[in-house]
């Protein structure tokens, strides 16, 4: 199924600006949100960070994945390439326990230069890739990814070989140690408040509602004169600058980084988790991701418990990507989206009938 075919439901609402977004939301969204804040308060460190500020990160990575899916028709596999550089841009510039190839830069001036790099490196990957479509996208981009790999892999003098970086330093700010569990998480939370935020506003900005329409009929947004390969360089830009951000957030989470962070399994992971979510809705990657890091966390002890290798943990998050694909393939989302909609006709239904009961007119 082609990914635009994902979105009409999407496609069929109207526009509406961000205000007006934000004040029509549910009672759900709401409580989620002040569920998020206080979750210090309810859960273990294991699950505040381990758990959720992790999920966060890679929801973060799959969020770049899907803005440029769902709103750009253009299926990446170079987001979770994008967030590694990043990575060890911070490892390589910043502090680490490699000194003979960290450069010792203040995090102030690492991290903006990481992000910054990795944003540049992201829109070049995407001017190779745009002028492509469908599987040819995802070779090229696929093929950037595995290039990447084996340069971090092979490279010892700038990379570090396979051995990567450790002891890499989260930074300490206004008397905070932003590594700490506290600290982290409401780190984490902002930056996905922040570009979840972000990607809503846009999607419903001028240069989002473009994108939609090069997504759904291309040489028709071309003969109105909007510029086709632009408009898909800068959402690459955009996208990446949101994967550079989590890959920076992924490094000061792991305090290290290695060319397995960038293999291709990782990549795959990540458009499994914008899949599994659902790719219209920004929502949809964040669960996803929380989704993949308890299957990933807790099917050793499950496949254990009933004789299997505990080291076979992909075959369950494998298999529940196929229930979930194949019986609803706008994932989590989509089921969501249909029993919200069976709910409320079922209710339509039972408010007409009382009203003809009633005798009402």
């Amino acid at each position: 199924m082609a990914i635009a075919d994902l979105n009409l439901e999407q496609r069929a609402r109207p526009r509406e600006s961000f205000p007006t977004w934000l004040a029509r939301r549910g009672t759900a969204f709401w409580v989620v949100g002040v569920l998020l804040l206080a979750m210090p308060a309810l859960a273990s460190s294991f699950w505040l960070v381990q758990i959720i500020a992790y999920s966060m990160i890679l929801g973060l990575v799959a969020l770049s994945l899907m803005f440029l899916a769902g709103y750009g028709g253009i299926v990446s596999l170079v987001q979770m390439t994008v967030a590694a550089f990043a990575g060890y841009l911070v490892a390589i510039l910043g502090d680490s326990a490699i000194s003979q190839i960290s450069l010792h830069w203040p995090w102030w001036m690492a991290a903006p230069v990481a992000i910054l790099v990795a944003t540049l490196f992201g829109t070049l990957c995407g001017a190779l890739s745009v002028r492509t479509e469908g599987i040819y996208t995802i070779m090229i981009t696929l093929a950037i990814a595995s290039a990447f790999y084996y340069l971090t892999l092979q490279n010892y003098t700038v990379f570090n070989g396979f051995s990567g970086f450790n002891g890499v330093k989260p930074p300490v700010f206004l008397s905070i140690d932003w590594g700490q569990n506290l600290p982290f998480y409401y780190l984490t939370l902002a930056c996905s408040i922040l570009a979840y935020g972000t990607v809503v506003y846009v999607a419903r900005a001028p240069f989002g509602l473009a994108l939609q329409g090069t997504r759904d009929n291309p040489r028709r947004m071309a003969a109105l004169g909007f510029d086709v390969v632009a408009h898909r360089i800068a959402a690459y830009s955009f996208a990446s600058f949101i994967a550079a951000c989590a890959g920076v957030l992924l490094v000061w989470y792991q305090r290290q980084i290695s060319p397995g962070t960038a293999g291709v399994g990782p990549v795959v992971d990540m458009l499994i988790i914008a899949v599994v979510g659902g790719l219209s809705r920004p929502i949809g990657p964040f669960i996803g991701a929380l989704i993949y890091v308890l299957l990933r966390t807790f099917s050793l002890d499950m496949l254990e418990g009933v004789g299997l290798d505990g080291k076979r943990y992909q075959l369950v998050i494998g298999l529940g990507f196929l229930v979930i694909v194949l019986f609803s393939p706008d994932g989590l989302i989509g089921i969501w989206q249909r029993l919200r909609e069976r709910y409320r006709r079922g209710s339509d239904a039972r408010d007409a009938g009382m009203r003809v009961g009633g005798g009402a007119p």
